[in-house]
């Protein structure tokens, strides 16, 4: 059977890190005081960017269906999270990673491997949710900073 997993939910992005703690943000010598326009990336999200996304991954990983519903039930989908960096112009993500000691029954089903392609199927998805935020939700017309949120 093929992995043809259902959208789940976007993540909620309401946790305020650090930007140097995101893959894919090139941190800026100096903070600008921004948010990280947290708002705005989850209105990105709810309106299609999330599904976008999640449907491009989905496509091209290699997660069993067991795999993807431990990925799913942990809350590790859930906890992924992004980061505009107006500094840059990137979008960084930050994605969860297995805990070493699972639940039942995650914890007598995930071997070494099904963790290890947890762990990286997770980045993938980071990685492209942020390409394609940047890529297609982000305009990039404006001057103001040269991009554009509205």
């Amino acid at each position: 059977m093929a992995f043809d997993p259902e959208v789940p939910d976007p993540p909620r992005l309401d946790a305020a890190e650090d930007p140097g703690d995101y893959d894919a943000v090139e941190e800026p010598e100096t903070r600008t005081g921004e948010e990280g326009r947290r708002e705005a990336l989850a209105e990105f999200l709810e309106d299609g960017a999330w599904e976008d996304a999640f449907r491009e991954w989905a496509d091209n990983a290699y997660l069993s269906n067991e795999q993807f519903e431990a990925a799913l039930e942990l809350g590790l989908i859930a906890a992924l999270d992004f980061y505009w960096n107006e500094s840059a112009g990137d979008v960084g993500y930050l994605a969860p990673t297995l805990a070493e000691d699972l639940p039942e029954p995650w914890d007598d089903r995930l071997n070494r491997a099904d963790r290890a392609d947890i762990d990286e199927a997770l980045d993938d998805l980071g990685r492209t949710t942020s390409e394609v935020l940047e890529n297609r939700y982000i305009d990039r017309s404006s001057e103001a900073f040269g991009y554009t949120w509205e």
